[in-house]
């Protein structure tokens, strides 16, 4: 079980994210605005997290670099989820510190696979280059 604290400012897909993570047997942290993301991290780090890159209060990618630079949250994986899925757009997610970047909508699947994948590799965070998002 993994502590996944998820940044999400649209309330349906807030609530489709917390169930899909609990019912994959992990906690759930979840908030809908920039900063208050960005001070969950900081103070107890999470596992995995899963976040819009368009938060109101901080943006996403602000979010990203904040915990690049902090020690203790560096290792942090990073998942973006966003409408926006322009090469540029997920190029700025990578330079930022994120670690993989899933457009919307996704497969619930292909979220926790990746997911899965970002909580099983060793080692912490290590930028990957973001791919095209997949729907059922």
């Amino acid at each position: 079980m993994a502590d996944v604290l998820i940044a999400e400012n649209v309330p349906d897909i807030k609530d489709i994210l917390e169930r899909i993570f609990r019912r994959d047997g992990h906690a759930v942290r979840v908030t809908g605005d920039g900063r208050e993301a960005l001070d969950c991290a900081l103070q107890t780090p999470p596992d995995l997290l899963v976040m819009n890159p368009a938060l109101p209060g901080m943006d996403g990618l602000v979010v990203c670099r904040r915990l690049r630079a902090a020690a203790h949250t560096r290792h942090v994986p990073i998942l973006l989820l966003s409408v926006r899925q322009y090469p540029a757009e997920q190029e700025a997610a990578r330079r930022a510190g994120a670690d993989d970047y899933l457009g919307k909508p996704f497969a619930n699947k292909e979220l926790l696979a990746r997911a899965h994948a970002l909580l099983d590799r060793p080692g912490g965070h290590t930028a990957i280059v973001p791919s095209v998002a997949m729907t059922d």
